[in-house]
């Protein structure tokens, strides 16, 4: 545990936080700012900086449990869809603990999440696929 991260003090409940689902290697809960209602969050419990980079067996537990509390938060809330994702890095956030954003998304909700977008040309495309193959 890290005594300077929230996350890791709720996954001690040393913080308060509305817990909606704790299993071996995950907690799941309510985000206290939250953009739509049921707006909850995903973390491994032990502090991970990356949801990408942590073990296997700690990524599928964070993933099943992403899909049981997705299931629950549908059957509460009948939203009209969701929004998963997941961010890393110092320009899209200040919580150093790996989780994951389910935000249950209503026709009603100001939630935008839209990006840029341009065009993926051929070139650059076959560049980059080459690219990260090469890593794979």
């Amino acid at each position: 545990m890290h005594d300077d991260c929230e996350f890791c003090r709720i996954v001690a409940g040393e913080r308060p936080a509305y817990v909606l689902s704790e299993h071996e290697h995950t907690v799941a809960f309510l985000d206290e700012n939250p953009a739509t209602t049921g707006h909850s969050l995903v973390v491994p419990r032990a502090h991970e900086t990356d949801v990408l980079t942590i073990d296997e067996s700690t990524a599928a537990a964070v993933f099943e449990t992403v899909r049981t509390v997705s299931n629950a938060l549908e059957t509460a809330l009948e939203p009209s869809g969701f929004s998963v994702f997941h961010t890393s890095g110092p320009l899209v956030g200040t919580i150093e603990h790996a989780h994951v954003h389910l935000v249950p998304r209503f026709a009603d909700d100001d939630v935008s999440l839209s990006l840029p977008r341009a065009r993926l040309e051929a070139d650059e495309a076959t560049q980059l696929r080459n690219r990260v193959r090469g890593h794979l």
